[in-house]
């Protein structure tokens, strides 16, 4: 749909291109995450030589920078002035120093000494952080401005997932079948060091692409986005108060706290799940590999729900619901097998039972999380209400921090819960009994139960509803409208 925007005219739709191009963005966030959260603990501590619990302080470390520099590159973006607008310079800007510190990060120098390499990691850590939430965290904000309704706003975050689950699919299939495919005679694998060089080559050239197209896909529009207000003079002090009057709303704060706290429970499951795929279920890294395929098919199932459960029950139920369900079915096999009601290792009943709650798990997981992502998006305009500014920079920066969570305190905590198990660090040749497996796979329950859960119970307080939004739409076009008329008169 057009919309009018004084001497600029009709404002170019928003098709089937720009909206796949924008989401298309979230291939290269995942990538980045999916990496981390999947490798960086095994990287470092089975094939480097890393203790655990050094490799989690370091990304303890990042997080806690993380922290401070994200609002403040949120509230820079929200008010940033140029010809091309607000988020664009920071989008095209990220593209190169995201990809070549991506690929310093898996390659570090050899023979260096434990501590010169934990500087090396931490240093790279650090700024491929900064720099990828000079992509991401503009590149989320667009949203809210791209839809502005309810249920297509939903949409629109749903097609981001999906392209962020093809992200992530990538990740597993240069990993298990192409870089660290391992061997007949059990040479490779995701322990051989020499995988890492090829594959951290090919996923920095494909962030450095995607981050490009995807923000040129949008770039068209940059015309008709929300422009800040000039400012007379810079003013830390007023800064500071604008990021205090916008993050001070109660739908933001109970958002927040629930995102990130499921955050660092996927962040503990996905660094743990290959420890578990390989060491508890015993599974190949074949079939790692179709797990990982499925999990992408249920992906596309799970972006097709979330409109419909939002339709249905709204934003808040609706995530409870699948929520719940999904912690349902990722705990299930885990709590089967204790009981000895799972098949044996190694046999086909056991990997296609895997599959079918592989698939469930992830179908309610990313409509929870499309869900939550949307419910982020409606704060903006309730926020706006009452600050008179649109701050989608500054509120998705927390958004940013969830995602950082996954492979930030997530890992830390990955890191802790192997140290706790004694699990051996040169695991893949001297093997794991099954009681370090089934103790690792306890602590997997508690974590899911303790995060997962601790998140939906929070999110039972949120208050934005469809009502309430579309209130929210019609005060904020009520004051334009005024402001139009006040302008005019002058």
């Amino acid at each position: 749909m057009s919309v009018e925007t004084g001497s600029l005219g009709p404002r170019p739709a928003i098709g089937w291109l720009t909206k796949n191009l924008y989401a298309l963005g979230a291939a290269a966030n995942q990538i980045k995450a999916a990496s981390l959260s999947m490798l960086l603990l095994l990287f470092y501590n089975q094939v480097v030589g890393l203790d655990p619990r050094v490799v989690s302080s370091a990304v303890l470390i990042t997080m806690f920078v993380d922290s401070f520099v994200d609002p403040m590159i949120g509230q820079i973006s929200d008010n940033f002035r140029s010809r091309l607008g607000r988020r664009h310079p920071f989008m095209y800007f990220a593209a190169f120093p995201v990809s070549i510190t991506f690929f310093l990060l898996w390659n570090p120098p050899m023979h260096w000494e434990q501590s010169a390499i934990f500087a090396w990691m931490l240093t790279c850590l650090l700024i491929l952080r900064a720099f990828d939430t000079f992509f991401e965290l503009p590149s989320t904000a667009l949203a809210p401005e791209l839809a502005s309704d309810y249920d297509e706003r939903t949409k629109l975050l749903a097609r981001r997932s999906m392209f962020g689950a093809i992200g992530t699919l990538s990740v597993s299939l240069l990993v298990y079948q192409v870089f660290m495919k391992a061997g007949p005679d059990g040479a490779g694998g995701v322990t051989d060091r020499e995988g890492y060089v090829g594959y951290s080559i090919c996923a920095a050239l494909m962030v450095f692409t995607i981050i490009l197209i995807s923000a040129a896909g949008t770039h068209r529009q940059i015309p008709w986005l929300t422009k800040p207000p000039e400012r007379k003079k810079f003013s830390f002090f007023g800064i500071l108060r604008e990021v205090f009057q916008t993050m001070n709303n109660r739908n933001f704060a109970i958002v927040s706290v629930a995102g990130m706290v499921l955050a660092i429970g996927g962040g503990i499951t996905q660094s743990l799940q290959i420890y578990l795929g390989l060491f508890y279920w015993r599974l190949s890294q074949d079939q790692l590999t179709v797990l990982a395929i499925a999990t992408v098919c249920a992906n596309f199932v799970g972006v097709w729900l979330a409109p419909r459960v939002v339709r249905r029950l709204g934003k808040r139920i609706g995530a409870m619901v699948t929520g719940w369900t999904s912690i349902v079915f990722w705990i299930g096999p885990i709590v089967l097998d204790q009981f000895g009601l799972m098949p044996a290792r190694y046999t086909e009943p056991l990997f296609f039972l895997l599959i079918g709650f592989a698939l469930c798990t992830q179908v309610f997981t990313i409509s929870t999380g499309v869900q939550i992502q949307a419910m982020i998006a409606d704060v903006v305009e309730d926020s706006a209400t009452r600050t008179g500014r649109r701050s989608e920079g500054l509120l998705f920066s927390a958004d940013n921090l969830f995602k950082k969570a996954v492979s930030g305190v997530g890992v830390l905590m990955a890191g802790q819960m192997l140290h706790f198990v004694h699990f051996p660090d040169n695991a893949r040749k001297i093997g794991v009994s099954q009681e370090i497996a089934n103790n690792l796979g306890l602590m997997m329950i508690g974590a899911v139960l303790l995060f997962n859960g601790g998140c939906l119970l929070t999110l039972s307080f949120y208050g934005i509803t469809r009502e309430k939004h579309e209130a929210n739409l019609r005060e904020l076009a009520r004051k334009r409208d005024e402001a139009a008329a006040i302008a005019a008169a002058e």
